[in-house]
C-alpha cells in the first residue's frame, strides 16, 4: 500500500509499506532469496489442499482449497520461480470451465496477499474495530466470512517472489523478480501456467490488486492482454489506486501532489469538527474542495513567486478553511502541505497525531512539537491482529506446513524494487516516474469488454482519491466505463463493516457485469 512512511526524505514508494507490513523474518528471508537457488536441485513442489464448507450470501457450498507452490517456467521449461498461492475452488460447480475465477494479491511492493485475503476476500477474515481504534493484543476475532464471493467466482490469492512462501528458482536471481517488469511478467506467466494445469482457458477472468497491486494489476493485465498472450480480463478490481506515481511524490517543484491530496486533507478536517462554517453536507462540500483545487489551488502553485498578493490571501484564506490548518502555517509553508506534516500539525494541540493510511486513526507520538510523525496509527493498530491471524489460519485450517516462516513484507525487496520498465540498454531517457495509467486506456481501447472497479477510502493518504479521479481524467482512460466507489474509510476500508459490506457488493456487481 504506502511509502515505508511519508516524509519527504523517505527512500521510493512502498505502497504497502513498511511501517503497516513488517515481519520479523524477513531478514532471512532477504538473505535466503538472494543466495543463488541453482546451488541445490530444485524440489518438487509442495502442496497442501484441505476441504471445506460454508454459507456464502446464503448459500451453502463445499469447496477445496489449494495452499501450495506453482513453479514458473522459462521458455526452455526451466524453473524460475516458485509462487506461493492459495485458490479456492467452489465443489460440484455446473461447468467448472466456465466458472469465473479472480487472481488477487496486494502490494507494497513486498507485501504478501493476507490483508486482502484475510481481512475482505477470503472464507474466514480477521475482525478488528472500524472506529479508528486499535486492535490491541490477541486473542483476535477472525470469524466465517458470509460475504466471500466464493458462490460466485473462484478466487486465487498470489504471494509475489520474496514474499509468503515465494521464492526465485534455478539460475534465476531474486532481483530479476523484484521489479515492475520482472514482478508482472512473473505473475502473469503464473495465471497462464494455473489456468493450463486446471484446464480454465474457458473462464471468465478477473484480477483484484490492492495499492501497488493496482500498478501490477495494470502491468499484468497489459502484458497478458498484449501479444498472443490470448488472457483478456473480464474486469479489474483496483483497491486504494495508485497508477501514476507523479501524483504522490512530495518533491520540490512538484505541485501536483499538494493539488490531488487536498480533498483528502478537507474530509479528514471535516471528520474532526474543524471546519468552519459547518458545510451543508460532506459530499457537496468535497465538490467544492476538489472545483477550488482546480480552478484556484492549482493556478496559485504553478504562480508561485508570481502570484499577486491579494490573489495569494484570498487561497490562503480558503485553504485554511478546507485544510483545517492556521494561515500563519500555511504562509510559513508557501501553501503547500505535505501530507506527514499535516497528520502531525491537524491535531498537535490536542497532542494527537493522525494514522496515514486512515486518518480516522489516531496515536501520540514521544515529541509533541516535532516534525514528523514517529509510526502510522493506522498500519499499529491491526499489525499484530492480521499477522497473527494469517500465520494461525495456515497452520490450523489450511494444515500448510512449510520449512520457513511466512513473510508478511519483505524490506529488501522495496528497497531493491526496480521502478523501471524494460528498456532497450541504448536507449537514452531523462530520469521519469512510474505510471502505468496509459496502459490501462489501452486495454480498455482493445478490450471492449474489460470493466474496471476503483475502490477509494475518503480517508487514506496514501492514495487519495482525488489522486486517483486526476489520474483517470488525464491519461486516455475512458472514465465512463470506470466505476468509482467511495467508502467512509481509508486505504483498506474493510476493516470498517459498512465499507466492507459495500465493497463486496461492488464486487460482486464487477462480477456478475451489472
Amino acid at each position: 500500500m504506502p511509502f515505508p512512511d511519508d516524509r519527504p526524505a523517505s527512500p521510493p514508494l512502498a505502497l504497502d509499506g513498511t511501517d503497516k507490513k513488517s515481519d520479523a523474518a524477513t531478514p532471512d528471508a532477504a538473505k535466503s532469496d538472494t543466495a543463488k537457488s541453482d546451488k541445490e536441485p530444485v524440489a518438487p513442489p509442495k502442496r497442501f489442499v484441505t476441504q471445506h464448507e460454508g454459507i456464502f450470501h446464503g448459500t451453502r457450498l463445499s469447496y477445496g482449497v489449494t495452499s501450495g507452490e506453482t513453479q514458473v517456467v522459462d521458455v526452455d521449461g526451466k524453473p524460475r520461480a516458485s509462487l506461493f498461492t492459495f485458490a479456492y475452488i467452489r465443489d460440484g460447480a455446473t461447468d467448472p470451465a466456465k466458472r469465473p475465477v479472480t487472481f488477487l494479491f496486494n502490494g507494497g511492493p513486498g507485501s504478501a496477499s493476507l490483508w486482502l485475503h484475510m481481512g475482505a476476500f477470503g472464507p474466514r477474515r480477521i475482525v478488528v474495530p472500524g472506529d479508528g481504534t486499535g486492535a490491541g493484543a490477541g486473542p483476535y476475532e477472525v470469524v466465517d466470512n458470509p460475504l466471500c464471493p466464493l458462490d460466485q467466482t473462484d478466487l486465487v490469492f498470489i504471494d509475489p517472489v520474496g514474499t509468503g512462501y515465494s521464492k526465485v528458482l534455478g539460475e534465476t536471481k531474486v532481483e530479476e523478480a523484484w521489479g515492475l517488469d520482472g514482478d508482472a511478467g512473473i505473475i502473469a506467466d503464473f495465471i497462464k501456467r494455473w489456468l493450463t494445469l486446471n484446464k480454465r482457458w474457458a473462464s471468465p477472468r478477473y484480477l483484484c490488486g490492492e495499492s501497488y497491486g493496482t500498478t501490477r494489476a495494470v502491468a499484468v493485465a497489459g502484458k497478458l492482454q498484449g501479444g498472443l498472450s490470448g488472457v483478456a480480463f473480464n474486469g479489474l478490481a483496483l483497491i486504494s489506486v495508485i497508477l501514476d506515481f507523479h501524483t504522490a511524490r512530495f518533491e520540490k517543484g512538484n505541485t501536483l501532489p499538494d493539488v490531488s491530496y487536498l480533498p483528502t486533507y478537507a474530509a479528514t478536517a471535516h471528520h474532526y469538527g474543524l471546519v468552519a462554517p459547518v458545510p451543508k453536507d460532506r459530499a457537496s462540500f468535497l465538490d467544492e474542495v476538489r472545483t477550488f483545487a482546480i480552478e484556484e489551488y492549482a493556478p496559485a502553485l504553478l504562480a508561485g513567486s508570481r502570484l499577486d498578493p491579494a490573489r495569494r490571501k484570498r487561497v490562503l484564506r480558503k485553504l485554511s478553511r478546507y485544510s483545517g490548518l492556521g494561515e500563519a502555517w500555511l504562509d510559513r509553508s508557501n501553501l503547500r502541505i505535505d501530507p506527514a506534516r499535516f497528520r502531525k500539525e491537524l491535531l498537535r494541540d490536542r497532542g494527537i497525531v493522525l494514522g496515514r493510511f486512515d486518518t480516522r486513526y489516531q496515536g501520540r507520538d514521544y515529541d509533541q512539537v516535532g516534525e514528523w510523525p514517529d509510526n502510522d496509527p493506522s498500519a499499529y493498530a491491526i499489525d499484530s491482529a492480521y499477522v497473527s491471524a494469517m500465520n494461525d489460519y495456515l497452520g490450523r485450517t489450511l494444515a500448510v506446513e512449510m520449512d520457513r516462516p511466512y513473510v508478511v513484507f519483505n524490506r529488501t525487496a522495496l528497497t531493491k524494487w526496480d521502478w523501471h520498465g524494460p528498456r532497450n540498454e541504448n536507449q537514452t531517457s531523462w530520469p521519469g516516474y512510474v505510471n502505468v495509467a496509459p496502459e490501462l486506456g489501452r486495454i480498455q481501447r482493445e478490450n471492449a469488454g474489460v470493466r474496471i472497479l476503483m475502490a477509494n477510502g475518503l480517508y487514506d493518504l496514501a492514495t487519495p482519491f482525488f489522486a486517483v479521479e486526476n489520474t483517470v481524467a488525464g491519461n486516455g482512460i475512458d472514465a465512463g466505463r470506470v466505476t468509482m466507489r467511495y467508502y467512509d474509510a481509508g486505504h483498506m476500508m474493510y476493516v470498517h463493516e459498512p465499507s466492507f459490506d459495500a465493497l463486496m457488493t461492488d464486487f460482486r456487481a464487477l462480477v456478475a457485469g451489472t
